[in-house]
């Protein structure tokens, strides 16, 4: 998840057709558009960059789909809300603007407060699918799924970034691509529930793994100098380093100071905030070298590299590599099943077809049939929902930064290059 930056324009490309529309008699009856409603954070101090992303994905994907026909005969439309994904009362008021907008299913990228919004919606029970890679919402799901039958995540959830860590270090270690000067990995981790959440995850598994803990380093956003920060990072020194935040402005800080004063031979892998355009365009060359993931990402097969293209077409400049792809999946997954439907007002049916037929994205399979409703992770990392082969979940990219450029890492089967030595190994 990302956050906020002036550099980036939010409003200037929702257009006219996002605006909440009037919902006539006309439509009640079952003519007119469908309704996506589609919460996304314009004046929040976190979460614009990432929405921003997503909306331009279902924008994309509903001028597609409405330039071939629609849907059943019936034109898509979004219905924006505002919404502030760190305020539980924003989500509540967000879903309840979108019900009385008779809105057909809701698609979101994510809320860092996602329970009380799920909560409106469930009398509703419209579809309502989103990337919110939390496993404390699907664990809701897992023991309600009565009342949360319309909830589904469109991505695995972030325990999933901890578990993995320590295959990836593996593999890169295995590979010969990383020579580590110790086995010893060391946390840096900010305060939010989603980024201890991921450091409780990677120390869970490294007793199983080749590689132990070495140290834990508390940040609190926002983080005004990295330099006492760095300082313990190189007074530990461990053969990789952590750094569990969320915001990518100040991702950028840390590698311009990082790479003033390295950590010599150790991986620094930076979680997901680097996959925003604005850590690419701040950070310059200074990123080169570093690691980062996303369990949502644009692959860069076939099928990916023609969305990259087509979304670059239409929104030149840095492209976001997450909710991008995952914007566009959602309201493709959602035509889909319309269509297999009949009728885009029987949510229960529509709920119940998404959740027994998987689709496969630009961003990899959504494969809802767990009890978490939450997309199956790849690699297969021992915990459930997992996938065992490629094609059977949806992948956790890991990217390196070289040439000022994410390529692809990780996982063998969609790598793009391999891992480079970084400036200063």
């Amino acid at each position: 998840m990302g956050t906020d930056f002036t550099r980036r324009s939010v409003l200037g490309t929702m257009g006219a057709a996002c605006t909440l529309p009037y919902i006539g008699r006309a439509q009640a009856a079952g003519s007119g558009p469908i309704l996506i409603g589609v919460p996304t954070a314009q004046t929040a101090q976190a979460g614009v960059a990432d929405h921003q992303d997503y909306l331009n994905g279902t924008n994309l994907a509903l001028d597609e789909i409405n330039q071939a026909g629609g849907v059943l005969g019936r034109p898509l439309k979004a219905v924006i809300v505002d919404i502030d994904p760190l305020s539980p009362e924003s989500g509540q008021i967000a879903v309840n603007k979108l019900i009385d907008a008779k809105v057909h299913a809701i698609s979101c990228a994510f809320s860092l407060t996602p329970v009380p919004a799920a909560d409106a919606s469930a009398k509703y029970k419209a579809p309502f699918l989103w990337g919110a890679t939390q496993r404390n919402l699907t664990d809701l799901v897992a023991k309600n799924p009565k009342k949360y039958s319309h909830l589904f995540q469109t991505d695995p959830s972030e325990v999933h970034y901890g578990w993995t860590f320590p295959m990836f270090l593996q593999s890169m270690r295995d590979q010969g691509a990383w020579k580590p000067k110790n086995n010893k990995v060391h946390i840096v981790q900010e305060q939010i529930a989603y980024c201890q959440t991921i450091s409780k995850a990677l120390q869970e598994a490294l007793p199983k793994s080749q590689f132990e803990l070495a140290h834990i380093t508390d940040i609190q956003y926002p983080v005004q100098d990295w330099g006492p920060v760095i300082q313990e990072i190189k007074s530990v020194g461990a053969g990789a380093v952590m750094i569990d935040h969320w915001v990518a402005a100040e991702y950028a800080s840390f590698v311009k100071q990082f790479s003033a004063d390295p950590l010599e031979g150790s991986l620094v892998y930076l979680q997901y905030g680097p996959s925003q355009p604005e850590f690419l365009e701040l950070a310059g060359p200074a990123a080169n070298g570093f690691v980062w993931s996303t369990v949502l990402g644009v692959y860069a097969d076939e099928k990916g590299k023609a969305f990259r293209d087509k979304y670059k077409k239409k929104f030149p400049g840095i492209m976001g590599l997450c909710y991008t792809g995952n914007g566009y999946d959602t309201a493709y997954y959602l035509k889909t099943a319309w269509e297999a439907v009949g009728d885009p007002m029987k949510f229960d049916a529509v709920s119940d077809w998404i959740r027994t037929h998987p689709y496969r994205g630009v961003c990899g399979l959504m494969d809802m049939n767990n009890p978490f409703q939450e997309a199956a992770h790849f690699p297969d990392n021992g915990h459930a929902p997992t996938a065992t082969t490629l094609e059977k979940g949806m992948a956790q990219l890991y990217f390196q930064v070289q040439d000022e450029q994410h390529k692809i890492i990780y996982p063998n089967e969609l790598v793009e290059t391999k891992l480079q030595k970084a400036p200063w190994w």
